[in-house]
């Protein structure tokens, strides 16, 4: 188990930083920004989880949603943890992000879907306050994978990852709606301000 003693180490005040495998990169590497931004995402579905506290003594579908989340914040921590691995570096107990997981994601999706109706025009993010950081975190989770195709088009990155990503932004999507359903809060959609023709 890895204890942290020291917040602090000074040693990044020159602009690098170190993998877990030792080598030291700049702070601005597309492999840094990758699990960076990976570590917002978990930061804001943590946020969700906040937000969502309240409503757990009230609503079971609230528990399933801190149950889903609690888990989607433990594969973040092992996404990140593989992307700030050197690449071709190893180490004990070196957590994995596998098919199994990117399939549990598109089963949740099944699950809510069967509770909502067919979108009609694309959502407005917001509505009530968990459905609203479910989107903010949706847009995080996009960023981060496309950071992260990036880093992939230089150096190697498992593909699975990529695949985990892409579903739960999905998937991050979907609970927002499923949250805005079960929990009674509005869903508003995007009204085309379609331009008039001028006679």
């Amino acid at each position: 188990m890895m204890r942290i003693t020291k917040v602090y180490t000074r040693t990044g005040d020159a602009g690098k930083t170190r993998l877990a495998g030792g080598q030291q990169v700049w702070k601005d590497s597309l492999r840094v920004e990758a699990y960076g931004a990976v570590d917002e995402l978990n930061a804001s579905v943590g946020v969700v989880r906040v937000m969502n506290a309240d409503m757990k003594e009230e609503s079971s579908a609230a528990q399933q949603l801190e149950d889903e989340l609690r888990w989607v914040q433990n594969k973040l921590f092992d996404v990140g943890s593989i992307l700030a691995t050197a690449p071709g570096q190893t180490f004990k107990n070196m957590p994995q992000v596998v098919a199994q997981n990117v399939t549990r994601l598109e089963k949740l999706m099944d699950r809510c879907q069967k509770d909502l109706e067919p979108l009609k025009e694309f959502i407005l993010p917001g509505g009530g306050k968990v459905s609203g950081f479910l989107h903010q975190a949706r847009t995080i989770c996009r960023r981060a994978e496309r950071v992260c195709i990036a880093l992939s088009k230089m150096e190697p990155v498992d593909p699975t990852i990529i695949k985990f990503l892409n579903r739960l932004s999905d998937a991050l999507f979907v609970l927002g709606r499923w949250v805005a359903k079960t929990q009674g809060e509005p869903e508003f959609l995007w009204e085309r301000d379609v331009a008039k023709k001028v006679e």
